[in-house]
């Protein structure tokens, strides 16, 4: 006997609703991660500690900025390199000098993992 678990739904930036993809996160996660020394067997881990953590907050339907969020704290503990690179897709930053600006904010311990001072 299987217990079924209700679909957890990610409501996207522009109000849209898709189905959570686990796969869909960690290849977020692998693509800051590539080139870093992080295992497999890390990225797996972050990957269920963050479906975990979303399923046990959000029963039903989960922001994506809730996901991204997440993301972005575990990498800042794990991997700067990983965070910058995550952050930089994730908050969009349009030239070099958002991305400057994140390091610098790094290098002064201005941010908390999820972009606050």
């Amino acid at each position: 006997e299987r217990v079924e678990m209700t679909p957890l739904m990610v409501i996207k930036k522009d109000g849209k609703r898709e189905l959570f993809q686990r796969e869909k996160l960690k290849a977020g996660i692998m693509k800051a991660c590539e080139k870093r020394p992080i295992s497999m067997e890390k990225i797996e881990e972050l990957v269920e500690k963050i479906s975990t953590e979303m399923r046990n907050r959000f029963y039903v339907e989960v922001p994506s900025q809730e996901i991204g969020g997440a993301v972005m704290r575990v990498l800042y503990e794990l991997d700067k390199v990983a965070y910058v690179r995550f952050a930089s897709v994730y908050r969009e930053f349009k030239d070099v000098g958002d991305f400057l600006k994140e390091v610098k904010d790094m290098e002064k311990g201005g941010r908390d993992g999820n972009g606050r001072k």
